[in-house]
């Protein structure tokens, strides 16, 4: 039984789904939302802030201030709360209203930027809008995600190893990529295994990461508007883009099995079993990444409404639309459609 004193001391690290059953591919889904923050960014959050207070930038009189989407922002409320530090958390109007009233409930400040710069989005605006208060004002400390190596360090020292310890003959890693913490620090553990592992990266389409053409992006969590100061794509196999349509799919078809999970968990998904479809020979040991659980979406991808005005009445089929009832499982899997910019 474990007994904590802080809510950093607990992160189930060791449990997977076997999607086998639900999408007819040999595909095992690492969970990241069972902690306190309920998302896989609770590591990077206290890397980052450990990492400061080592480095004495963080002093009695500072106020702790990151740029996030979301979840980074409910990972850095929980351990602002537990550490008795101010934070602000500065985020656009995307993020839905369940995580930014989590964010106050412990605590935090948020600041919703409503307006994207015209050359690069709302991320742009939300990092234009911190260097501003941290101009104006020195107590503010910018713990800055998309640039931190703490970020990927966490996922170097915990998750990767966290994966080869039950997977050790594992042959491809799908990671999404937003900030690219996971898929840097996962990439790197991985080039320096035993044997070689194919580091997929699965972005959405819209984002510029791996090189696409910008475009509207609804969901929060991965993909960027600008590319990310971390990724270093020489660690990266092969990357491939998501519609956000066919995230949505993936999430009602995880939840029509009784697995809820959130945006992000359906991007990979979704990317990760259309690449799994086209392998032709022996099936890979293949293992996602899944970064969130899904309470979070319940106002936007498992809303009826907010689907139908984003993305039309036919995103879902009758049979799985939200509310529509009992229904019987589909009897064969149909993979989503997924594009790709190409190997980077």
């Amino acid at each position: 039984m474990p007994v904590i004193s802080e809510p950093a001391g607990f992160n189930e690290e060791d449990l997977y789904v076997d999607l086998q059953s639900i999408f007819g591919r040999p595909l095992f889904l690492k969970c990241e939302g069972f902690n306190f923050a309920g998302s896989i960014k609770l590591k990077p959050a206290t890397e980052m802030v450990e990492a400061a207070e080592r480095e004495g930038t963080i002093t009695p009189d500072s106020i702790l201030v990151e740029s996030s989407s979301g979840n980074m922002g409910v990972a850095l409320s929980v351990i602002a709360a537990s550490k008795g530090y101010r934070f602000l958390c500065v985020t656009d109007s995307r993020c839905n209203l369940s995580t930014r009233l989590l964010m106050e409930a412990l605590g935090a400040q948020v600041q919703v930027v409503t307006e994207p710069s015209p050359e690069s989005g709302f991320l742009g605006a939300r990092l234009e809008h911190i260097r501003r208060l941290c101009l104006r004002d020195k107590r503010y400390v910018w713990l800055s995600q998309y640039t931190n190596a703490y970020n990927w360090k966490a996922h170097y020292h915990r998750t990767a190893p966290a994966i080869a310890r039950w997977f050790p003959h594992l042959d491809v890693l799908f990671v999404g990529a937003g900030t690219t913490g996971t898929l840097m620090g996962c990439a790197r553990w991985f080039r320096r295994w035993h044997r070689p592992v194919r580091i997929v990266a699965v972005d959405t389409v819209g984002s510029v990461t791996f090189g696409g053409a910008p475009g509207r992006r609804m969901l929060p969590g991965l993909g960027m508007s600008i590319r990310p100061p971390l990724l270093d794509t020489s660690y990266v196999d092969e990357a491939i883009q998501v519609e956000e349509a066919d995230t949505i799919r993936a999430c009602h078809r995880l939840a029509s099995h009784g697995f809820l999970f959130g945006g992000s968990t359906g991007t990979v998904v979704s990317g990760a079993i259309d690449w799994l479809s086209r392998y032709d020979t022996r099936p890979p040991t293949a293992v996602a990444i899944a970064p969130d659980l899904g309470e979070r979406y319940l106002d936007t991808i498992y809303q009826a409404n907010w689907i139908h005005a984003l993305y039309g009445d036919d995103i879902l089929p009758a049979d799985a639309r939200p509310h529509a009832g009992p229904r019987q499982a589909p009897s064969a899997p149909s993979a989503p459609s997924v594009r790709s910019p190409g190997t980077p």
